[in-house]
């Protein structure tokens, strides 16, 4: 079962689609969203919705880090390819996934999303349908007061 609101966040550190190191600030606010797999149509939607929301998301002060069981090869391309400004996280043995508890099918993640605050889960997502969550969970956290845009 997939960790809960409420719960301390697992450190991420992983490296990203240019082979650097992130350690993820967990004070956040910073968005998790776990997918399956680099180039495939649901996750390219959702990395493309993301990236459209992405200067929404700055503004607003919420971090956004995609994560895959993917090879930073993989990610490096996919990046490139839809010229996304947020990093993607290589998971290649899954440990983080396992850590937040994600679903597993076939060594892919299922798609989840994870809103961490102060170290703490605030926000979980299951079943996630690509086409739109990036605005939901933007919404989510705006409509609740969570974050605040300026002006």
């Amino acid at each position: 079962m997939t960790l809960e609101a409420g719960v301390t966040a697992p450190e991420v550190s992983l490296q990203n689609q240019d082979g650097d190191v992130i350690d993820v600030d967990l004070d956040g606010p910073v968005v998790l969203y776990f997918y399956p797999r680099d180039h495939t149509s649901g996750c390219t939607t959702e990395a493309r919705q993301f990236e459209l929301e992405r200067s929404t998301y700055e503004e607003a002060g919420v971090a956004i880090y995609g994560i895959s069981t993917d090879d930073v090869e993989t990610h490096a391309s996919f990046c490139e390819a839809e010229e996304l400004g947020f990093d993607l996280l290589a998971d290649t043995d899954a440990s983080v996934a396992e850590a937040y508890e994600v679903p597993m099918r076939s060594n892919q993640t299922m798609r989840t999303t994870f809103v961490v605050i102060d170290g703490e889960i605030n926000r979980v997502y299951q079943r996630v349908n690509p086409d739109g969550h990036a605005r939901e969970v933007l919404m989510d956290l705006l409509d609740a007061g969570i974050v605040e845009l300026e002006g």
